[in-house]
């Protein structure tokens, strides 16, 4: 058999009596336990990602080195990367005064909301408009609405079914940009119907409302860039697999510590019991 395949003797009998070491052995299992959360995430994490993951489903602790190692080995396959375009937003004169102050990390849920909309394709030159609420807090997305529309409909809509799911007790600053949507009057009424403090952003600073715009950022880049969508459908339905079932639920978030956005407030509020 040596002789037809060309191997050396000693190399064939060698190989026959190798025993897997320890790291092969301990590789093996960690392969397995990151194709698991590489398929459970639908591609969407990276190293940094898998290591929280890792450690907090499978109590498994190695490097982020070895993680990429390991995957770049499986050949895992890298996900779709297009750049988001940004819908050009127009100056005011006498904006509208910013008391959110870029302070994003609140010490309890329903003290900060931030909005914003942002567009999907449906086909050439086609969009629908997706309006989402955050919970600094968490950074969990409490409310999201799609239209064909972005006006103030939609922003009222989102607003209203946020308002809906959760239980405000004390004073709610609701931070958003300057676009007419948040300016309207039907919008107004809703805030102070509810007693809500309105924080703008200035015009032409997207760091102001900055964990809303990392959320679009990381919603297109893991779910809607790598599909093309034909109808509203399809990205309503992408949209909410992503955000409730991965975002919210799975996806550990590096401002809670590894924690996703459902456990960051399931653990306050049963401290607070």
């Amino acid at each position: 058999m040596c002789r037809v395949l060309r191997v050396n003797r000693s190399t064939y009998y060698k190989f026959l009596k190798h025993k897997p070491s320890k790291r092969e052995l301990d590789n093996q299992i960690y392969r397995k336990q990151i194709l698991e959360i590489y398929t459970k995430a639908n591609k969407r994490l990276g190293v940094k990602s898998i290591k929280v993951i890792l450690q907090r489903d499978y109590d498994t602790k190695i490097s982020e080195g070895r993680i990429y190692r390991l995957m770049k080995n499986m050949a895992l396959p890298k996900m779709a990367t297009v750049k988001p375009k940004r819908a050009l937003k127009e100056a005011q004169k006498n904006s509208p005064q910013n008391l959110l102050k870029q302070k994003f990390n609140p010490d309890q849920p329903n003290q900060v909301w931030t909005t914003d909309f942002t567009y999907i394709s449906i086909g050439y030159k086609k969009y629908v408009y997706l309006c989402a609420i955050l919970d600094l807090y968490s950074r969990k997305c409490i409310a999201w609405k799609l239209s064909h529309r972005m006006d103030a409909k939609l922003a009222c809509d989102t607003l209203e079914l946020a308002l809906n799911k959760r239980k405000i007790e004390g004073i709610l600053l609701f931070h958003s940009d300057q676009g007419s949507q948040f300016k309207a009057s039907e919008f107004r009424k809703i805030i102070d119907d509810n007693n809500i403090m309105h924080s703008f952003s200035k015009p032409g600073y997207p760091y102001d409302n900055a964990v809303t715009e990392a959320f679009f950022k990381y919603l297109k880049h893991r779910q809607i860039n790598r599909k093309h969508y034909q109808n509203i459908k399809q990205v309503q339905l992408d949209c909410f697999e992503y955000i409730e079932n991965f975002y919210n639920n799975y996806n550990p978030h590096t401002a809670n510590l590894g924690l996703t956005p459902n456990q960051k407030e399931e653990n306050y509020f049963n401290a607070i019991k």
